[in-house]
């Protein structure tokens, strides 16, 4: 079983007040907006919480005025952060990474609605990695093994799961087979392997985008060692206590939320390439719970 339970003990804390990044909505709170008016919105930091909160600021922004509430956007501090505080009772709705919203969805009863959607106006999709860089002396997968790695997040589907997956097909126990840290998001993944910080480690397609649009990716950094088939991008999730006549507004207005107002290299990091959201069904993650399954990866301990 792999041990990730340790490094998620520290889990459950969100960023203090400081971090609520309110995102104005222009409409004046309807009588039917839960939590007195305000919809708080989670989002996992799958990057660095500088970068993601101006674009959901705006991604809230946009929802506030098609709901008529005010929407409160939540960068957490990790990834079980934004479970917990679904569970707690602290956010109306979320996107979740795919791995976190199966746990999301066993223990706080998280339920899918929408997702970002592609040019054909089907879900998005994004591709876990295992990268190297040139000069590491590592030249295929099984050449992993016994080197540093950098996975993301105990509960990250491509910065842990998928990779954890490709390791042991390569023979590999992901847990002792790598001397594997958790970086704590993929843009710290990337940093440790763009600064050779590690030998190895996980890069997604997203993140990919990402660091392109930032000016510090190129593709020659790194050898790819490893690419997953596609993954049905993060859901948008509905907590259990968002009930009756505006849970159906909302998961109606999640699921043709027009997104283009955001500018193109906002929407390349979020990972839409429809420039809008698109419905999204729970069975969609079914592959994600197999995978759990056959890397016998108990979700409880990582609650």
């Amino acid at each position: 079983m792999l041990r990730v339970s340790a490094l998620a003990a520290a889990a459950g804390l969100l960023l203090g007040a400081s971090a609520l990044a309110p995102a104005p909505a222009r409409a004046q709170a309807a009588a039917d907006c839960p939590n007195n008016g305000t919809l708080r919105f989670g989002v996992e930091p799958y990057e660095a919480a500088a970068r993601l909160t101006p674009i959901y600021n705006h991604v809230g922004d946009l929802l506030g005025k098609k709901i008529g509430c005010k929407v409160e956007v939540l960068i957490t501090t990790n990834y079980t952060a934004e479970i917990e505080a679904m569970r707690s009772g602290k956010l109306e709705a979320g996107e979740f990474g795919p791995l976190g919203y199966v746990l999301a969805h066993q223990v706080a009863k998280a339920e899918a609605g929408a997702t970002f959607g592609n040019k054909e106006g089907q879900p998005e999709t994004y591709t876990a990695g295992i990268v190297t860089w040139p000069g590491s002396g590592i030249t295929e997968l099984k050449g992993v093994a016994g080197h540093s790695f950098a996975y993301s997040d105990p509960t990250s589907t491509s910065g842990h799961l998928f990779p954890a997956y490709a390791l042991s097909k390569a023979g590999i126990n992901p847990d002792t087979g790598v001397k594997g840290i958790y970086a704590g998001s993929h843009g710290a993944s990337f940093e440790a392997l763009r600064n050779h910080k590690v030998n190895a480690g996980e890069l997604n397609s997203q993140e990919i985008a990402a660091a392109t649009i930032a000016g510090s990716y190129k593709p020659d950094m790194f050898v790819e060692l490893w690419r997953s088939n596609p993954i049905p991008i993060d859901p948008i999730a509905i907590a259990p206590s968002v009930q009756g006549p505006f849970r159906d507004k909302l998961i109606s207005v999640l699921q043709t939320l027009d997104l283009k107002e955001l500018p193109p290299a906002d929407l390349k990091i979020i990972g839409s390439s429809g420039g809008r959201l698109v419905p999204q069904t729970d069975a969609a993650y079914n592959d994600v719970r197999d995978l759990v399954h056959v890397l016998n990866i108990d979700l409880n301990k990582l609650s």
